[in-house]
């Protein structure tokens, strides 16, 4: 079996802490609900920087007696950004989604009314529809008059 490098032990090290720090609760985090049954989640979003490096160097007595041994030097290094982002709201029939910063997602906001707008323009609708099917109904129906 082929000796292991250092920096193969140095990155292994570094990508397991990175893999213990964040798992898929990071990002959707586990759902909390009310005591009146609605369900919030929270939502992040997680950046992550990452770097590792290394380098042998001989060592005098590598240089003198040719053994082949070398030193090794290197190092990792890395960061994490966890931003909260939103929540996803679930109850009384409807999902929402709640941005944390509001003002700053304009789109967001008109994006959430087209629901809304949708089911007001269909009601109007309804109500315009049901208005003229009445009043043709009773034109072409007219009250019979006779005349003794």
């Amino acid at each position: 079996m082929a000796e292991q490098h250092p920096i193969q032990g140095l990155m292994y090290t570094a990508m397991q802490s990175i893999r213990d720090m964040i798992d898929v609760n990071t990002i959707v985090g586990d759902p909390v609900e009310s005591p009146d049954g609605t369900i919030i989640i929270p939502i992040s979003k997680v950046g992550l920087g990452f770097g590792v490096g290394g380098s042998d160097y001989a060592s005098d007595k590598a240089k003198a007696s040719d053994s082949g041994q070398n030193l090794f030097g290197g190092g990792a290094g890395g960061g994490v950004s966890i931003t909260p982002v939103a929540f996803m709201v679930v109850g009384k029939g409807q999902i929402r989604l709640m941005p944390v910063n509001p003002e700053n997602n304009i789109y967001d906001r008109i994006l959430d009314m087209v629901p809304v707008a949708i089911d007001k323009i269909a009601e109007l609708k309804d109500s315009f529809m049901a208005k003229k099917e009445a009043k043709n109904d009773s034109i072409s129906n007219p009250a019979e008059f006779s005349a003794e």
